[in-house]
């Protein structure tokens, strides 16, 4: 079943880490992607431009509206993405919580719309 690993962040805390700080994250990041991809569990994943190149568009009764910036306004910011396929929610929470996201932000793990009947609980 393919779930999807939403990583969320505080990306304003990027910019004050230190160069080494920066590139032990990016090989953190690097050791899992590879981990899934060892596991033949990676089916996809990118990093997302910073939240402040977003746009929100909405559809009302006077037209089209178009919002600088993200849909919701909070301190973490969905920042990129893991798609992966595994044999249950137990196996994706298991991938989640090894993702470096859960150790300074938050991983939601999600399963696409046509394994939704195989939900948890």
């Amino acid at each position: 079943m393919q779930y999807l690993l939403l990583l969320y962040s505080d990306e304003t805390r990027w910019p004050e880490l230190t160069p080494a700080e920066r590139d032990r994250w990016m090989a953190a990041y690097q050791a899992y992607a590879e981990a899934l991809q060892s596991a033949g569990a990676l089916r996809g994943s990118h990093r997302l431009a910073p939240s402040a190149r977003a746009a929100t568009v909405r559809i009302t009764d006077r037209g089209t509206r178009v919002l600088d910036g993200p849909y919701a306004e909070s301190k973490e910011q969905l920042g990129g993405y893991f798609l992966i396929d595994v044999p249950d929610f137990e196996a994706a929470l298991s991938w989640a919580a090894r993702c470096p996201s859960a150790s300074h932000g938050a991983v939601e793990v999600r399963p696409l719309w046509r394994d939704a009947t195989a939900a948890p609980r």
